[in-house]
């Protein structure tokens, strides 16, 4: 069951729902140690940041090396499309390179949050919240075809 939280500055005016995290992270070795140190540091970042925190999502071993195949992933959107319906969502993740080391596969997991209802963020205080090129660039891809 998901828990919905409310913040709000004056409880009379107004009640907003803080942001919606969802972090996802890949793993292609045995060792996670890496990986649950970078997951923590996404849920600590989300905290200091007021957002709530709807799971953690993370794919291993070949799927974290696919750009296509990332059951963990598609599961994070499912929840996302699901939970985060009128209100601000948000996939973080630690760096770019956690969707991909390459930008135009990075831009295509970006696109499917955009698609999703939501923008990515990472703990380096980047996001894509207000850059819609990669939401445009799926538009015109779409038309195209």
């Amino acid at each position: 069951m998901l828990t919905v939280l409310f913040r709000s500055t004056d409880p009379i005016r107004s009640v907003e729902a803080s942001p919606l995290a969802f972090i996802y992270d890949r793993n292609a070795t045995v060792n996670h140690r890496l990986l649950d140190m970078r997951l923590d540091g996404c849920r600590t970042y989300a905290e200091r940041q007021g957002w709530d925190v709807a799971g953690t999502w993370t794919d291993h071993g070949d799927d974290a090396l696919s750009s296509d195949r990332r059951p963990g992933f598609d599961r994070l959107l499912h929840a996302m499309l699901e939970a985060s319906r009128g209100r601000t969502a948000l996939c973080l993740i630690h760096n770019w390179d956690r969707y991909a080391h390459d930008r135009p596969s990075r831009t295509t997991f970006q696109q499917r949050v955009a698609l999703a209802g939501g923008y990515t963020a990472t703990t380096f205080d980047e996001t894509d919240e207000t850059d819609e090129s990669a939401v445009v660039a799926l538009v015109g891809e779409q038309r195209s075809r």
